[in-house]
């Protein structure tokens, strides 16, 4: 500042001494000095008028760089809707399904062997960010409430079980048995079938005597013989695990397995498959049905559609399809009911390890036009009011239906599936399926 000063007194001072020179020559600056100073004064000015617009290009950047630091804030008055909840977890002695946390997804549980649920069985991940419903719990379920224990037999629970005390002479796990008169399990007495003579040979003046594998010597030294052991009866006692897959059959020196009705032996001589009637044309069904194999068995079928009511009636497109007649525009009722009613037939073994996915259900869009944006799944009948299944979504375009109790047969069970299609958050049409579950009395 101090420069700038000093300038402008230096210029007035040689403008003022040119102002008095004029005709005196000798007295006066040279006018060529004069204009030297100006050139020097006209360099300085320009220098500072330099620094002056560097210094503001300066200020201007260090501004804008503040305000985008400052619009980056979050404001109070914004508040950005979550688009997912937080993980849950299962509870303590049960089982979690599902692993989609976005809005709209559902959550399902169920407690292990021996536990009952307490709370919400489903849980939906609400527009908020927070799940329905409160936590579930698996409580355990008291197992001596029966009086399982026979015979005078105490019940004593224990860690997801229990156990008998059986009186003296009791015994078993139910103290089902007389310890006292209980016969041997292991060996057959009494039959001369399943006796023989045992192999007798004298060695240094000494008898010795064997018997034939799967057999047992029994009696005195002097009068021995060879009973037969009873394998099936051995493999109980011994808890070894199942020799056959259904009946063991005790034969003399050996055992051999059988199967129920409908079913046949496999090369391993020990397991059984089920025989497809349908397959193999050994079913009586008229014609007009359809035949479907069950476990030991088969089923001949003609499900029928829905009755007609209303503006609402159906046709019959394939053995196990109906689909919905057009509508009349003005009709809400009518768009309302199921577009499709098809038909499924599952056979299970009875007591089939669960998780297991059963029945998948999908839409597919048509060529050239898009599909539903949301589909939403449901579930009825009888055995969904018993926590049998769930309705679980698989991806976004398909749902599974999962059996999450094992089923003990000979059962018939009835499940109906329904998913609905939604554009834009519109309704546009409801599918049904209907599935027939038919449960086998074995475990194969």
């Amino acid at each position: 500042m101090m420069r700038k000063v000093q300038c402008s007194c230096l210029l007035l001072l040689y403008l003022t001494a040119i102002d008095h020179c004029h005709g005196v020559t000798q007295s006066c600056i040279e006018r060529q000095q004069v204009v030297g100073v100006l050139r020097q004064m006209e360099k300085l000015l320009k220098g500072q008028e330099m620094r002056f617009t560097e210094g503001l290009r300066t200020m201007k950047s260090k501004l804008a760089a503040l305000q985008n630091s400052v619009s980056r804030f979050p404001q109070a008055d914004q508040h950005t809707a979550p688009s997912s909840c937080p993980s849950l977890e299962a509870p303590a002695h049960g089982k979690k399904f599902g692993t989609r946390y976005l809005v709209g997804h559902e959550v399902h549980f169920t407690c292990d062997s021996g536990y009952h649920l307490v709370g919400p069985a489903t849980r939906v991940c609400q527009e908020n960010g927070s799940w329905s419903g409160l936590n579930a719990l698996c409580r355990d379920t008291n197992r001596c409430a029966g009086n399982p224990c026979q015979n005078g037999g105490t019940c004593v629970e224990g860690v997801n079980q229990y156990k008998c005390t059986c009186l003296q002479n009791w015994s078993g796990s139910h103290c089902q048995h007389q310890t006292q008169t209980a016969p041997p399990e292991w060996s057959v007495m009494n039959d001369p079938a399943f006796s023989r003579k045992p192999r007798c040979a004298k060695v240094d003046r000494a008898q010795h005597c064997s018997c034939d594998a799967g057999f047992h010597m029994s009696g005195t030294s002097d009068s021995s013989i060879c009973q037969d052991v009873n394998e099936c009866e051995v493999y109980k006692v011994e808890r070894g695990g199942k020799l056959c897959a259904h009946t063991c059959v005790n034969i003399p020196g050996s055992y051999r397995c059988s199967c129920p009705a409908g079913y046949r032996l496999l090369p391993d001589g020990r397991s059984c498959e089920d025989v497809d009637e349908c397959l193999s044309q050994q079913h009586n069904c008229t014609r007009g049905t359809t035949c479907i194999n069950t476990g030991g068995g088969f089923q001949c079928v003609s499900p029928e559609c829905p009755h007609s009511h209303g503006n609402v009636s159906y046709v019959k497109t394939s053995p196990f399809q109906c689909e919905r007649n057009p509508c009349p525009m003005e009709s809400r009722s009518c768009h309302l009911a199921p577009k499709t009613v098809s038909f499924h037939y599952l056979s299970l073994p009875s007591q089939l390890q669960t998780p297991a996915t059963l029945f998948r259900m999908a839409t597919a869009a048509l060529p050239g036009r898009s599909g539903p944006d949301s589909l939403r799944f449901g579930i009825g009948g009888a055995a969904s009011a018993k926590g049998l299944f769930i309705m679980q979504r698989s991806d976004r375009q398909t749902g599974e239906l999962i059996l999450v109790q094992s089923l003990r047969g000979p059962q018939d069970i009835a499940v109906e599936v329904d998913m609905s299609e939604y554009a834009e958050r519109v309704f546009q049409a409801k599918h049904v399926a209907r599935v027939h579950i038919m449960v086998s009395p074995y475990e194969f």
